[in-house]
């Protein structure tokens, strides 16, 4: 076997990442540290059984009161109370009720036709109605973690029920007010700001959250990484509650002592301060329950995260990371599944955490490539990736499958419309959180059966006032477009925006400017000039922006709109005391003169109303530009159809190597 050498960044990874690191004054007053700061905490919270939590939520009942919340026939989430009954989501609404008579069943809310947001029908029909889950209530909840937290927490929303927190610049503040003898390095440190911190003052942990034990008993409980979850990740199932783990030791465990307290530990302390605070405040003013975790990383927080539930927290000290991580599945852990957790098993013939920590870094490198260094590091809980803002999404998509398929023309118009009253319901809700937001593009999705999915996009031109009807109507048109007046049998429709962006500057009031001009506008222009005819020439360039191809989603973002060159519109000289009230535009060649009543103002009332109608002329000018902008998006190399690929060529070339190919893309670890 030949020796694989560790490359510097693979070498530093190592090093930056000891479970015991010696924190420094250099450590504690440094910023700037980022992913490798040896006092960085990161905390992962999830709203328990979120979907179940918010209908109780909405119909104010007692959390005690097992309830299920059911999409047609089927169950998709289930509350803790409903759970000790035994009833899962792999039931049915009728074997539910056998298992609890007492259970409260609620359908989701759902879209109908004609209705501009999706309300609890009492007899939804899958034929005529679509499902909506309770995205708002998430955003209400993100809101209120915000405006409790401290200042400088880094946030990032996982998914509509889960969201990170790295408290890292917050526990440091923290830590010097109140030891402020750390506040500045003492005039006999021998090696300066390099100097190691004093011991830490002892912890007590009883009113900060379950806190996993160093050495557990062989016969303490499982903890539930990995199994499907309430809401997408982890199972949520109910545990007995406890304030601190190790406190019901039996006599025996004496015999092995606690670890030593460390800086980390009380950086550890003090998040766990400030998420008890954040899980109380949503507690208290919206009525959900939250579970967090609380570590070094975010793959660690998630998966401390489900060590206890319900309405619980749990602290995970460095001391503790290598037998918590020992016993465990590895293909539980987030990126080490599917193919790649699959390969793993068998080229090492491992199952937990432990058996592939036998597999030296040289082996796993020669086998999956140098860049499995990460793979090495993570299953060590090694986990480098920020927690970064996501809260603006890029685009938006409704979707449903149509059993049976559709055949009528009537039926898919039924459908777009109903697809239409989500989208404009999630972008009203989306722009609310940041108003600027818009899509550059709609986009139709179709797909026929088993043959791959089609498409048509369009530019979608802004507007103060969101409707259903303004996106069903293009998206009408696309469908006509995409389809003519062949036969058709669809399986799936999906709608979506794409190119989610935030307005630029100049583009404010541009619906004014796709629009038809308002009447008092035209009643103050010469009939020199037919705002109708140009619009009537805009509409058929949108058109041009129809695109005709077959996607793999997810679809690729259009590329950022450019920057409007300036429109250049040269004026004749208006000498308003000689009687003029025209000017000549020197792009479209067009002379333009104020209407016959402002001919009757004053010289300055005339000059006044000349510079009103340039600047109106000026603006058509700029919007026709924006315009052609988007539809460019269309047409642009980055959307068009690939070419057909060559015949493969061998000779000379490698195929994909390395942990890359257990990928669909190059990606980064996250």
């Amino acid at each position: 076997m030949p020796p694989v050498s560790l490359k510097g960044k693979e070498r530093a990874l190592n090093e930056e990442d000891d479970l015991n690191p010696v924190i420094t004054y250099r450590h504690l007053l440094n910023s700037r540290m980022g992913v490798s700061d040896p006092l960085r905490v990161v905390a992962l919270c999830d709203l328990d059984a979120f979907y179940a939590q918010a209908e109780c939520v909405r119909l104010k009942l007692d959390p005690d009161v097992p309830l299920a919340v059911q999409q047609w026939q089927a169950l998709i989430a289930v509350n803790y109370p409903a759970r000790t009954y035994g009833i899962t989501r792999m039931e049915t609404a009728a074997q539910a009720k056998k298992k609890c008579p007492n259970l409260v069943l609620v359908h989701t809310a759902t879209y109908k036709e004609g209705e501009a947001e999706a309300a609890y029908h009492s007899d939804p029909n899958p034929d005529t109605h679509k499902v909506r889950m309770a995205i708002r209530e998430s955003s209400k909840i993100l809101k209120t973690y915000q405006a409790c937290m401290e200042a400088g927490v880094e946030v990032e929303k996982a998914s509509i029920d889960e969201a990170f927190f790295d408290f890292t610049a917050p526990v440091k503040a923290a830590i010097i007010s109140r030891y402020s003898h750390l506040a500045e390095v003492p005039a006999g440190a021998p090696n300066g700001l390099d100097t190691p911190l004093p011991d830490p003052p002892p912890i007590i942990w009883n009113s900060l959250g379950n806190l996993v034990p160093v050495n557990p008993l062989p016969t303490r409980p499982k903890t539930l990484e990995g199994k499907p979850k309430e809401d997408g990740n982890e199972q949520d199932e109910p545990l007995p509650s406890t304030s601190q783990v190790d406190a019901d030791e039996d006599e025996n465990d004496t015999a092995v002592p606690e670890p030593k307290c460390t800086w980390h530990d009380v950086a550890l302390s003090i998040a766990a301060e400030f998420m008890k605070k954040m899980k109380q405040a949503v507690k208290d003013r919206l009525g959900y329950t939250t579970t967090a975790g609380i570590a070094r990383n975010k793959m660690l927080a998630k998966l401390v995260a489900s060590y206890r539930k319900r309405d619980q927290q749990t602290i995970l000290r460095n001391a503790a990371v290598p037998n918590y991580l020992r016993p465990m599945d590895f293909q539980k852990i987030r990126f080490l599944g599917g193919k790649l957790g699959s390969a793993l098993a068998d080229e090492f013939g491992a199952k937990t955490v432990g058996d592939v920590l036998s597999v030296s870094l040289e082996e796993m490198q020669i086998k999956f490539g140098e860049e499995s260094i990460w793979v090495y590091n993570l299953l060590r809980g090694i986990d480098h990736s920020e927690v970064k803002e996501r809260i603006a999404t890029k685009s938006m998509l409704a979707s449903k499958n149509t059993r049976p398929s559709v055949t009528k023309l009537s039926d898919v118009t039924h459908w777009l419309r109903v697809l239409a009253s989500e989208l404009s319901v999630r972008l009203v809700e989306a722009r609310e959180i940041s108003t600027s937001l818009w899509p550059k593009t709609l986009v139709l999705h179709v797909r026929q059966s088993y043959n791959d999915v089609k498409s048509r996009q369009c530019a979608f031109p802004y507007s103060t006032v969101i409707t259903p009807d303004i996106i069903s109507k293009p998206a009408e048109r696309l469908f006509k477009e995409l389809l003519g007046a062949s036969t058709f049998k669809i399986s799936n429709l999906q709608l979506a925006f794409s190119g989610l962006n935030a307005l630029e500057s100049g583009q404010r009031g541009i619906e004014g400017f796709f629009a038809q001009g308002s009447k008092d506008v035209k009643a103050d222009r010469d009939v020199d000039v037919d705002l109708e005819k140009h619009q009537r020439q805009r509409k058929r360039s949108e058109d041009i922006a129809l695109e005709d191809e077959t996607i793999q989603p997810p679809l690729k973002p259009p590329p950022k709109m450019r920057e409007t060159p300036a429109v250049k519109t040269s004026t004749s000289s208006s000498n308003f005391s000689s009687g003029s009230a025209s000017f000549l535009c020197g792009r479209c060649k067009k002379t333009f003169s104020i209407s016959k009543a402002n001919k009757l103002l004053s010289d300055s009332g005339r000059a006044v109303a000349l510079e009103k109608l340039k600047a109106e002329h000026i603006d058509f000018h700029v919007a026709e530009d924006l315009s052609r902008e988007v539809i460019d998006v269309s047409s642009s190399p980055e959307r068009r159809p690939p070419p057909k690929k060559k015949a493969r060529v061998t000779r000379g070339k490698q195929e994909t190597g390395g942990i890359a190919k257990y990928f669909g893309a190059p990606s980064q670890k996250k």
